[in-house]
């Protein structure tokens, strides 16, 4: 379900994009996102905070973009969200006992403090790369160009950044199977 919701808006902002063009493509991505949030607070009686945060962006750039017919305003919506992670990710660092990341992951991995932080910094460098990644392309290409950036460039560019990232964690994930080679004695 959490893919989805993820992936939702984009998925539809895309197609309206290619099918209506650019303000009607930022209409639904508007609607759709407060449906998100809506059908949350119905489910769950709570919203996800990065659920809130970036359909409220895509709500208030999106409004923004529609009333002055602008396009610049829905364009640097995934600049401002990266940099707001970028942020929080730091922040989290000086306020907390534990990074964001490591809150995020620690059921399913155990570090040492020092991975923590390393992994953590390197997803502040990484959020604050991606939003002048957008940017670029932003100023420099068509819209045509910076749709297709942000559903494949962007997605490419995370996949193969968590791919680096899981090869970098792998020396310190352990196998839970005590025999050696996952063998089992079961059946003697």
């Amino acid at each position: 379900m959490k893919f989805l919701f993820d992936f939702l808006p984009v998925i539809i902002f895309f197609i309206c994009y290619y099918l209506f063009g650019i303000y009607k493509a930022t209409g639904a991505l508007v609607v759709v996102s407060a449906g998100l949030i809506l059908f949350s607070w119905l489910k769950n009686k709570r919203v996800d905070g990065m659920l809130l945060a970036t359909c409220s962006l895509a709500i208030i750039l999106g409004s923004i973009t529609i009333i002055f017919k602008n396009d610049i305003f829905i364009k640097w919506k995934p600049s401002v969200i990266y940099w707001l992670f970028s942020c929080v990710f730091f922040i989290s660092q000086f306020v907390s006992s534990k990074p964001v990341i490591q809150r995020m992951l620690q059921k399913n991995l155990k570090l040492p403090n020092k991975i923590w932080t390393k992994l953590n910094i390197s997803w502040i460098i990484f959020f604050t790369l991606m939003g002048f990644a957008n940017l670029y392309v932003v100023y420099n290409f068509s819209t045509e160009i910076w749709v297709n950036f942000k559903v494949f460039g962007i997605m490419g560019m995370t996949l193969l950044f968590v791919i680096v990232q899981s090869i970098f964690l792998s020396k310190y994930i352990q196998n839970d199977d005590p025999e050696p080679n996952g063998a089992s004695h079961d059946n003697e």
